[in-house]
């Protein structure tokens, strides 16, 4: 009798953790970060929304697209230090980003690229919430120029 008694607690047990699993479950579902969010691996922390890099073939491909616009989003002088041939100037870093981007056409397609991607990565972000549909993050200036990255 004992034992029917303990399996009946075991299984009442059981049933009752899988019921809160289920729960937990739905719970996490429910909280999933947006689309592009980034999740580390190590940590499991939610970081800032991101565009992934293009592969470079695929970066070059688009580039020979028409209405297609090559955008720098280092600082000023970094561009002048160096960019790509054809490649126009927009600094993510300054206070008016915002407004310049809305100088730009949504309708055009942009291959933003900056010195290591993370700023292209947040810029291509923001000009998607603000309706860019075609927006690729090419990635890191130096290694764009040693695969001969130009418009």
């Amino acid at each position: 009798m004992k034992r029917f008694l303990l399996a009946g607690a075991c299984t009442l047990i059981s049933v009752a953790a899988a019921a809160q699993a289920t729960n937990v479950v739905r719970e996490v579902k429910a909280d999933l970060p947006a689309k592009n969010t980034v999740l580390s691996s190590n940590t499991g922390a939610i970081t800032a929304p991101a565009v992934p890099v293009a592969p470079v073939a695929d970066v070059k491909k688009t580039l020979t697209q028409p209405n297609t616009v090559l955008l720098d989003v280092r600082t000023p002088e970094e561009y002048a230090a160096g960019h790509l041939p054809g490649a126009q100037n927009l600094n993510f870093r300054a206070p008016d980003v915002a407004q310049q981007l809305q100088q730009l056409d949504p309708r055009q397609t942009y291959v933003l690229y900056c010195a290591s991607g993370n700023r292209s990565s947040k810029t291509a972000v923001l000009m998607q919430e603000k309706g860019f549909r075609q927006v690729v993050n090419a990635g890191a200036y130096e290694e764009l120029k040693k695969q001969d990255v130009k418009k």
